[in-house]
């Protein structure tokens, strides 16, 4: 049976063979730390790694590539950057899209005085940006935000909320692990002050790499989280001053690293254009196959119908029958692999109308086909016509 992976976005699949290679290469015959080797291989691993960074700065239009940090995911760059940023008597806004990434942070901080306002989202997870006005207080400094919805792929206008925290003297901090790789990104234009992104989704790289890119508004308003050796001012207990050393202690995933710089290349070798529109031609022909299912009382389907204002990502609810065990049968039966429940955000399963039961999830990406649609919508129609 041919297995059919459609859970990109929970990490993308397959890479480019290069970030393989990239990572074998390193660990066979590489192998030495940045900022802890007087040696010529250690000297070329770093030229690797700020090379990364460069393509990064790139990519994102983000200026400064020292202030491209790098993190385990974007999930512990969100926790550096709202707890290195917020105090007590702080408040921000966020939309009701959220993923845990952003509002598990943020309610560990209303324990410390710090406190929020949601933005209501409608029903298919479109912001309401007239409402942004309203939940102003004297005391906002922040707007945190998602790009995309990681539950049914609904594209956030980052642009519009940009300007309007610029008007405002606002803080703009934007969660890109949807969209990083996949939708164009301009901080300068965006007027984005932290961009947070993971590595293994669109950017194509290994598990366990990710950052963040900050503003030169926010670099003395952060305080880092972490602590520890950065290989840099040894002689002081103190935490250097300067970027990136002073988020980056530790040892860096090194192999990860040079595997993320392997999808970069690929990325800007291939073109996010072309990447974008394969996905949405996909997801485009899988909703039209999902009319008819819809139509019939079997399925809804949840966020925007077409293909604008969207990420190739997918998500359904099954009204005959149990969306686990569906779920489940799609992978026994057909091979198909998605991914069921509340996918880490409650907030925007509430505001979609799917808590606490949650969805199944189809997120489409470069290496799926027209013929792995066809057998996703033939599999979910069989297995809605016999009920287990």
């Amino acid at each position: 049976m041919k297995q059919i992976y459609l859970d990109n976005g929970s990490t993308t699949f397959p890479k480019p063979r290069a970030v393989a290679e990239a990572v074998y290469r390193y660990l066979t015959e590489s192998g030495s730390n940045v900022g802890r080797g007087s040696y010529g291989r250690a000297y070329a691993v770093e030229e690797q790694v700020y090379e990364t960074r460069e393509l990064l700065c790139g990519l994102f239009h983000g200026g400064d590539c020292r202030n491209v940090i790098f993190t385990k995911n974007v999930t512990e760059s969100l926790n550096v950057l709202l707890k290195g940023l917020l105090r007590p008597g702080d408040h921000v806004l966020v939309s009701s899209m959220e993923h845990n990434a952003v509002m598990r942070p943020l309610t560990q901080l209303t324990r410390q005085g710090v406190s929020f306002s949601r933005i209501l989202c409608a029903p298919d997870g479109s912001l309401l940006l007239d409402a942004m006005e309203g939940l102003l207080q004297e005391n906002t400094r922040a707007v945190v935000m998602t790009h995309a919805s990681n539950v049914c792929g609904t594209v956030l206008p980052i642009g519009e909320v940009g300007a309007f925290c610029r008007r405002h003297g606002l803080l703009f901090l934007v969660d890109g692990a949807q969209t990083a790789g996949v939708l164009p990104i301009d901080m300068e234009a965006m007027h984005i002050d932290a961009l947070a992104f993971t590595g293994h989704k669109g950017l194509l790289g290994p598990q366990g790499t990710g950052g963040f890119v900050l503003g030169e508004r926010m670099v003395p308003q952060l305080e880092p989280l972490l602590s520890g050796g950065t290989g840099s001012l040894s002689h002081t207990e103190e935490v250097p001053a300067f970027l990136p050393d002073r988020f980056e202690p530790g040892t860096l995933n090194l192999p990860g690293i040079l595997g993320l710089r392997a999808g970069l290349l690929w990325l800007k070798e291939t073109g996010l254009d072309g990447i974008l529109r394969h996905e949405l031609d996909l997801t485009e022909r899988f909703l039209c196959g999902l009319a008819p299912l819809e139509a019939a009382g079997q399925v809804r389907i949840l966020g925007r119908r077409g293909r604008e204002g969207r990420t190739g990502v997918v998500s359904i609810q099954t009204l005959t029958q149990d969306l686990a065990q569906a779920a489940f049968r799609l992978d026994r039966d057909y091979g198909i692999m998605t991914r069921v429940g509340l996918h880490c955000a409650p907030s925007a399963h509430r505001t979609l109308g799917t808590f606490p039961t949650g969805t199944i999830r189809f997120s489409f990406g470069w290496w799926n086909t027209e013929e792995d649609v066809a057998a996703a919508l033939e599999a979910l129609t069989e297995i809605l016509s016999r009920p287990a």
